[in-house]
């Protein structure tokens, strides 16, 4: 690829009309804002524009506890969008399942539920035993059930994820890392948004025994509407969060903090951080007017240059002050030209920002003049500079 010439900076105050935007709305995707937290492991994101905001060994494995059960309500809501499962079939509560300790649905030995009523014991009362019922209605068993997780979650890309259970009970080998939760949550509030609204329940009762959602910031009129809190010795307090405030979504996972008081603050601080600190901004739309450029040799003597996709970034409030955008590309652009051919790049920079690099199209066919054309196209342009 040739080095593209004719570049021009443009600074926030004196940039081209011919964005037809204000540049005073403009903003970058920044890398992760230097935040301290108590978690061992963290990570933030901002979902509208998949921007990491913190990073805190996310990739590193860990026990998850309770919120591996998200891969147990993964396999179920995907039987049901594909119509494999229903909520009203029953799955029988094996004696296995009715002896599990830890938090529990108290389902009794024998009995019938409903899937609908097991993926509520599940998300909202974090049951052990609904898991395994779950799981022995589905595979057979609930190691098979704890194969198909693992093999489920190489095929959705969680790279640091293997399941020994499906109740996220201490186990050997039972691991999933931060990231992989939060791709994963990120899975099911986009791709089952009929199903993913039970996790914003606060409470459900079974068998005559109402329990609250675990969740703590279902509670705080935060914007909260999911996900999955986890605990045991080994992993510490950890809680899978997505929250959303004027229709932008971010999404949290912490694990390793110390109490469930620490899980509820810490949670709540950075989330309420990220909402403050940062926002998403849209840049360009598709085909917005970047430049107008002129043709060498064309039936036409200008082109306007366009980007070939909607840019929404995400950056802090601060760093959007020193954002630059750079236009380049070859001026004059040689005919012919194809609509949609790339002609040239935006780069997008801030303080702190992982530059952003989005093509710039043409928006019109260009064809070449004939030989008599071109001819006193070049006569013309040596004489007098150009048409």
């Amino acid at each position: 690829m040739r080095d593209l010439k004719g570049s021009t900076v443009f600074q926030p105050r004196i940039y081209s009309a011919l964005l037809g935007i204000c540049i005073c709305l403009l903003a970058s995707s920044l890398t992760a804002q230097t935040i301290e937290t108590a978690a061992r492991h963290a990570v933030l994101y901002d979902l509208t524009t998949d921007t990491i905001l913190l990073d805190k060994a996310s990739d590193v494995p860990m026990p998850p506890a309770s919120m591996s059960k998200l891969m147990t309500v993964y396999m179920v809501f995907e039987r049901l969008k594909a119509g494999r499962l229903s909520l009203d079939d029953k799955f029988v509560v094996s004696r296995k399942a009715w002896r599990k300790g830890g938090s529990k649905m108290f389902v009794m030995v024998k009995s019938r539920v409903t899937v609908k009523d097991l993926l509520r014991g599940i998300i909202i009362q974090s049951g052990n035993d609904a898991c395994i019922v779950i799981a022995e209605g589905i595979s057979g068993t609930e190691e098979a059930f704890a194969e198909a997780m693992t093999q489920k979650a190489k095929e959705i890309g969680l790279k640091n994820s293997a399941f020994k259970n499906a109740t996220g009970w201490p186990a050997d080998g039972h691991y999933m890392s931060a990231r992989d939760i939060a791709t994963l949550s990120k899975k099911l509030i986009i791709d089952f948004p009929e199903y993913y609204k039970i996790f914003s329940e606060t409470e459900f009762s079974h068998g005559g025994i109402k329990q609250g959602n675990r969740n703590p910031l279902l509670y705080k009129g935060f914007g909260a509407d999911g996900l999955k809190t986890g605990h045991t010795e080994a992993s510490g307090y950890g809680l899978a969060a997505s929250a959303v405030r004027k229709d932008r979504r971010l999404l949290l996972v912490v694990n390793g903090l110390q109490s469930k008081r620490a899980r509820a603050s810490e949670s709540a601080r950075l989330l309420d951080w990220a909402f403050r600190e940062t926002a998403s901004y849209a840049l360009f739309k598709k085909h917005d007017v970047i430049e107008k450029a002129d043709v060498w040799l064309g039936n036409a003597s200008s082109l306007l240059l366009v980007v070939d996709r909607n840019l929404t970034l995400t950056m802090s409030r601060k760093a959007r002050h020193g954002m630059k955008v750079k236009v380049t590309y070859d001026n004059p652009i040689p005919a012919p030209v194809k609509k949609g051919t790339q002609v040239g790049l935006v780069t997008v920079t801030a303080p702190g920002l992982v530059p952003i690099v989005v093509p710039l199209v043409a928006n019109a066919n260009v064809e070449q003049l004939g030989a008599m054309g071109r001819l006193n196209a070049a006569i013309n342009y040596l004489l007098f500079g150009g048409s």
